[in-house]
């Protein structure tokens, strides 16, 4: 293997069961001019991290960590970056960026398809289907309902943007609801305004991070407190609704449905009871699972590149 220090380094952990080699092709076709290697073995990993004053991937270590003799940047992944060692990073004076906003438009299509489902009962004409029942049934209507998007950050602005044509009221629950957002009315995360939003929703779409805040921010007295026939859309972290509350809330008609794509745990057991509730449709948190991911991913590190040469700030940064 050539001595010649890379410019970037991309390690072996795929995601998204695609292989991270896409990752790196889609690096080199943004950079021409750099040296863009995909470190495909452990020992590659440990050689080339030694040189590289750019590292890309899901996670490192502080074993391989310590290897990074030039490291300046580590551009993470994912959105995440609590399972990084963020202060051995930080001690090494290495900036980390991570993937935030790579996942606006697949997730915000995601939240807006299971919306659709509900709204039109599409669950339900799928079982009779499978049954051979021409039996009909009656839908909702998505339009003039209340959604309200908890989170409003690249995912939640994108389900946002995306309701636009739907003629739907929108609430958005931030941090700081005096910033505003895109939202017809912004609200905090908890006391008389949180409540009342919650009894106003029809839709409830949780896009929010998982934080001391949020944990558990969905328990049995807030799903006491939405409509009956509301449905709740998880995207965010499966801790953010406490499962015990929700199960309680679908089998006793207290929640109309839910869709998962986290869940907690996570991975769902197979004896779990909410894989065989009909109003509960679970995917295996693959809501961002598209083609344009890594292409996404590439076009945030590619411009770090740039930047890092030009001593700009860099996008992204979360050290």
């Amino acid at each position: 293997m050539t001595q010649d220090a890379p410019d970037v380094v991309v390690l072996r952990k795929s995601t998204h069961g695609t292989p991270v080699s896409e990752y790196a092709a889609e690096l080199r076709e943004r950079l021409p001019d750099r040296d863009v290697r995909h470190a495909r073995t452990p020992s590659e990993e440990r050689e080339l991290i030694e040189r590289a004053p750019v590292v890309a991937g899901m996670e490192i270590d502080e074993e391989t960590l310590a290897r990074a003799e030039n490291l300046e940047l580590f551009a993470c992944a994912y959105a995440g970056t609590g399972h990084l060692p963020l202060d051995a990073l930080e001690d090494r004076g290495v900036a980390v960026t991570n993937a935030s906003g790579v996942h606006g438009p697949n997730i915000g299509e995601h939240v807006v398809g299971n919306l659709l489902v509900f709204a039109r009962r599409l669950h339900e004409g799928w079982r009779r289907q499978q049954n051979r029942e021409w039996r009909h049934f009656r839908a909702h209507e998505l339009q003039d309902s209340t959604v309200t998007v908890v989170g409003l950050g690249a995912i939640g602005q994108s389900v946002v943007e995306r309701l636009e044509g739907f003629g739907v009221e929108t609430i958005g629950v931030r941090y700081t609801p005096e910033k505003g957002g895109p939202t017809d009315e912004v609200v905090g995360f908890d006391g008389p305004e949180f409540e009342d939003a919650l009894a106003r929703t029809d839709y409830l779409v949780l896009a929010c991070p998982l934080t001391e805040t949020t944990r558990g921010l969905i328990g049995e007295a807030e799903l006491k407190t939405t409509p009956p026939d509301a449905v709740l859309v998880n995207v965010a972290r499966g801790p953010v609704v406490d499962t015990d509350a929700l199960l309680w809330a679908l089998r006793g008609h207290h929640l109309r449905g839910a869709a998962l794509d986290v869940t907690d745990p996570e991975p769902l057991p197979e004896d779990h009871p909410l894989w065989n509730l009909e109003n509960c449709l679970v995917t295996p948190h693959c809501s961002g699972h598209t083609p344009e991911y890594y292409s996404r991913l590439a076009d945030i590190v590619a411009e770090n590149v740039r930047r890092l040469d030009e001593g700009e700030e860099l996008e992204n940064r979360v050290v």
